[in-house]
C-alpha cells in the first residue's frame, strides 16, 4: 500500500512546527508579584497594564522607562529607548530583575523585548496612608492625602520635592522635570491628595506624580 503526500498533511506538520518555534519565542509570563521575589539577576517575563508615560522619570531614573502593573503588583521597566507608551497600554516584558538605587528594576536587553499588544485594564490607584507608603506598596500607583509639612523645593537638576503627612509618617514627594508639574501655588499647611508611582531611593521611600492632575490641593 501506498501513503499519499498529501498537501493537508505537510501544512498540519507545518502548523506543529510553526507552533513549537512560537513557544520558544515567547517565554512563559508570571505575575509581577512572583517576578519581585525572585533574586536579582533573575531573567523573567512579565505582562500588565503600563502606568507612567515613557521617560516620565528621566530627570531622576535616567531612562526612558515606564511603570507596569498588573493585578499582583507593579514595577518599573528601565529602557533607554522611549518607546512612547502610556498609561493603559499593555505590555509584555522580558528583562532582568536589577536593583537601582533600592528600587527593583526590570531592564530589558533590547527595546524588542516590550511587545506593546492592545489597550490593558485601567489601574486605579491604591489609597495608602503617608507611613504606610514602602516595600509592600513599591511599584503600585497609590494615592495618599495629607498636610504638606515641608514646602516645595527645588532638587537641582533632579527635579523637585516636597513632604505630605496625615499623621501616620512624612512622605516624600518627588516632581521630576519631564511631569511638568508647577508646583508654585503648594505651600506648607495645605491638604493635597497626591498620586504617583510609589517609588525607592536608596534608604527612603517616595511617590513620584505623573501629570499635573496627580497633585489635587484640597484646601487653596
Amino acid at each position: 500500500m501506498t501513503h499519499s503526500r498529501s498537501p493537508l498533511r505537510f501544512f498540519a506538520a507545518a502548523v506543529l512546527v510553526f507552533a513549537a518555534a512560537a513557544a520558544q519565542a515567547a517565554p512563559h509570563a508570571i505575575s509581577i508579584a512572583q517576578a519581585r521575589a525572585l533574586p536579582l539577576g533573575t531573567v523573567v517575563t512579565v505582562d500588565g497594564s503600563v502606568t507612567t508615560p515613557s521617560g516620565a522619570f528621566e530627570s531622576s531614573f535616567f531612562d526612558k522607562g515606564f511603570g507596569l502593573q498588573d493585578k499582583s503588583a507593579g514595577i518599573y521597566v528601565s529602557l533607554q529607548t522611549n518607546l512612547g507608551v502610556a498609561p493603559r497600554a499593555q505590555a509584555r516584558v522580558t528583562g532582568t530583575l536589577q536593583d537601582s538605587f533600592g528600587l527593583l528594576i526590570l531592564v530589558p536587553a533590547d527595546p524588542s523585548d516590550v511587545k506593546i499588544h492592545g489597550a490593558g485594564r485601567r489601574v486605579k490607584p491604591e489609597f495608602v496612608a503617608t507611613g504606610a507608603v514602602g516595600e509592600a506598596t513599591e511599584g503600585r500607583i497609590v494615592r495618599v492625602v495629607g498636610t504638606i509639612t515641608q514646602a516645595p523645593a527645588s532638587d537641582g537638576d533632579f527635579g523637585s520635592k516636597f513632604f505630605v503627612d496625615d499623621g501616620s509618617g512624612e512622605l516624600q514627594i518627588f516632581v521630576n522635570t519631564q511631569t511638568g508639574i508647577d508646583l508654585s501655588g503648594l505651600m506648607a499647611g495645605q491638604t493635597v491628595s497626591v498620586t504617583g508611582f510609589s517609588s525607592q531611593f536608596e534608604t527612603h521611600y517616595e511617590i513620584d506624580p505623573r501629570f499635573p492632575a496627580d497633585i489635587e490641593v484640597r484646601n487653596p
